[in-house]
C-alpha cells in the first residue's frame, strides 16, 4: 500500500469542499485527463465520477465510485480503469492547528495490478500521489 502525507494550511472542511466538487477531479488527480460526467448524487456513497486517464491517443475511460463519505474526516473511493484494474484510495484528514494533515493511501484491489508485488507498485504510486496531494493542497488552500 502506498501512503502519502501532506500538511495543508486550511481547515479540513475546505479539503472536503474540493473533494465534493467532482468536476475538479482531473485538476488534482495525476493521470486523470478529462471529466465525462459527474453523477448528481456525488459524493454520496455509491455515486460515480466518469472520467478518463492517460494521454491521447492512449486514453482509457474510467469511473470512480465513492465507498465512504464522512466529511471532514474520511473519503474512500474505488477507481476502475480496465484493463488495468481497480484500486482503493482512502483520504483521511485530521485537524492540526489552523490547518490539517491529509493522508492518501492507495493500493490495487482487483485486476492485473494486484499481481504486481506491493514494493514495486508502491514506487510509482508514491511518486504520483506526492504530486496529487500537492495539487489538492494548492486548490484547497486557494
Amino acid at each position: 500500500m502506498s501512503t502519502n502525507v501532506n500538511v495543508f494550511s486550511c481547515p479540513p472542511e475546505r479539503v472536503f469542499e474540493v473533494l465534493a466538487d467532482g468536476w475538479l477531479f482531473p485538476v488534482w488527480v495525476v493521470g486523470a485527463s478529462r471529466m465525462r460526467d459527474v453523477e448528481e448524487a456525488w459524493p454520496a456513497e455509491g455515486s460515480k465520477l466518469h472520467h478518463s486517464f492517460g494521454v491521447w491517443p492512449a486514453v482509457i475511460d474510467d469511473e470512480t465510485t465513492v465507498l465512504e463519505w464522512n466529511p471532514p474526516h474520511r473519503m474512500v473511493m474505488q477507481p476502475a480503469g480496465w484493463p488495468i484494474g481497480e484500486a482503493r484510495v482512502t483520504i483521511t484528514v485530521k485537524p492540526r492547528g489552523s490547518g490539517c494533515v491529509v493522508r492518501l493511501e492507495e493500493h490495487a484491489s482487483r485486476g492485473p495490478g494486484t499481481l504486481v508485488p506491493a514494493p514495486v507498485l508502491d514506487i510509482p504510486l508514491h511518486i504520483r500521489n506526492t504530486e496529487t496531494l500537492r495539487r489538492l493542497r494548492y486548490i484547497s488552500e486557494g
